[in-house]
């Protein structure tokens, strides 16, 4: 497990790469949220640069899921693949806006006989990530049971979701498109983002990861705005007996560009 796995500098949201088309994106953003990029100047982030937000990623046997993990964290591609046996995991540590940020990457099995040990370990993933083979039509059509696999685990409305094709240096451009338009479909139904990979020559895996990065970071920020709306992180809670409300805030300096 690649635990000191190299800072990724400020990614932000809002150049989308060229790969990524606008229809297949679930936020075309021109930056992160101001309330986010307000918090992350005025350190007001509370846990999130402490946290390590957790993502899965499922699919079918084969589909390259053990070597899209392998490209991004270690920048290398085994030709001698070995399915992965119940589950595994990578640490990929970010620095977005100054701050610093975790993802942990849980690389699941994709045989059917390990489903159930890979499906205890789906709860409280911030972003799944659905792998497809680009030159298997089957294994696009099994995205759905996947996804609908991990969100039994998971709220539906508080995770990102990723439909990603891999393999694309083995398609044809004729092959691609045509896959691509069934992809596209199957993304819009799952309101998942579609991005379509080459784990082989490295085409779009460090922005596709760099993109899931950003967007995780800044879900968990306005969650912990949300969360802080009452008492600001950093507020002194003075407790009092005869104090109906126990969270009296100090004086100290207000925010100067969001609430």
């Amino acid at each position: 497990m690649n635990i000191l796995a190299p800072v990724r500098r400020d990614r932000v949201l809002a150049e989308l790469p060229q790969c990524l088309r606008k229809e297949a994106a679930l936020h075309v953003l021109k930056d992160f949220h101001p309330r986010v990029t307000c918090a992350c100047q005025e350190h007001r982030t509370g846990t999130v640069g402490f946290k390590i937000s957790k993502v899965i990623v499922v699919g079918d046997l084969s589909v390259g899921k053990t070597c899209l993990i392998n490209r991004f964290c270690k920048d290398t591609f085994d030709k001698n693949y070995k399915a992965t046996i119940g589950v595994d995991f990578e640490m990929e540590r970010f620095e977005v806006l100054g701050i610093p940020f975790s993802l942990q990457l849980w690389d699941t099995a994709g045989q059917e006989r390990f489903k159930c040990i890979a499906s205890t370990y789906y709860r409280g993933a911030q972003a799944i990530i659905i792998v497809f083979n680009l030159n298997d039509v089957a294994s696009l059509e099994h995205t759905k049971q996947w996804l609908a696999d991990a969100l039994r685990e998971n709220d539906p409305s508080s995770v990102l979701l990723f439909l990603v094709g891999s393999k694309k240096d083995l398609s044809t451009p004729a092959q691609y498109v045509l896959m691509e338009r069934d992809a596209l479909k199957v993304a819009q139904e799952m309101k998942a983002e579609y991005w379509a990979v080459s784990s082989l020559t490295g085409e779009n895996v460090r922005e596709f990861f760099f993109r899931v990065a950003a967007l995780t970071f800044e879900a968990n920020v306005l969650a912990e705005l949300e969360k802080s709306g009452a008492r600001r992180i950093g507020d002194v809670v003075r407790i009092n007996s005869d104090d109906n409300n126990l969270y009296l805030t100090a004086n100290k300096k207000k925010p100067t560009c969001c609430p």
